[in-house]
């Protein structure tokens, strides 16, 4: 049986993003690490009602040198201690890299799928920035963006828009045709 999943970026959706000239940023130490409101109660209610809950992050800081892989996976490892999610996974590279794991590719999302036997179709990506949207749309997901406003490049293409995890979260769960199974 095939299970369903809400991907999430990081920065921005489950945590505070640091907003400089309009642009988002993460968090460049574990100190800096602020969970948004609503939200460990949100991931409580979509894992309540049968979602895996996976985060799927770009940290390019890393291959660019102004963030240490250590920082990154101690802020990884405190969203694991306190919030209801099954993994999260992180793509190191820089776009130059061509990997397939940096969003707007679906790598992340498609690999996390084959290990969890998760249904694309039946699962959700919410993100923040253009790169989220597009590899969820990819993946096949339906994609929930979350419009800060920010002064970059917007998704061209999503099925929803929010203004905040918990806002996402209520659509998901009201799906209709995305009903829990009974077990």
């Amino acid at each position: 049986m095939t299970r369903r999943a809400v991907f999430l970026d990081r920065d921005g959706v489950i945590n505070r993003a640091r907003v400089v000239e309009g642009r988002p940023y993460p968090p460049r130490a574990l100190a800096e690490l602020e969970i948004l409101p609503g939200v460990a109660e949100t991931l409580q209610g979509l894992r309540d009602a049968g979602f895996l809950l996976i985060v799927a992050t770009n940290q390019p800081d890393v291959a660019r040198g102004a963030i240490l892989r250590a920082e990154v996976d101690a802020i990884n490892a405190r969203l694991m201690e306190l919030l209801a999610l099954d993994d999260i996974r992180v793509c190191f590279h820089d776009s130059a890299d061509g990997c397939e794991c940096r969003k707007p590719r679906s790598g992340l999302l498609t690999d996390a799928a084959r290990d969890y036997a998760i249904d694309l179709a039946r699962s959700f990506m919410v993100g923040d920035r253009w790169r989220d949207i597009e590899a969820g749309r990819r993946a096949g997901c339906t994609t929930l963006f979350i419009d800060y406003g920010y002064a970059e490049k917007r998704p061209e293409h999503y099925d929803y828009t929010v203004k905040s995890l918990p806002e996402a979260s209520r659509i998901i769960l009201n799906r209709s045709d995305l009903k829990r199974e009974s077990k």
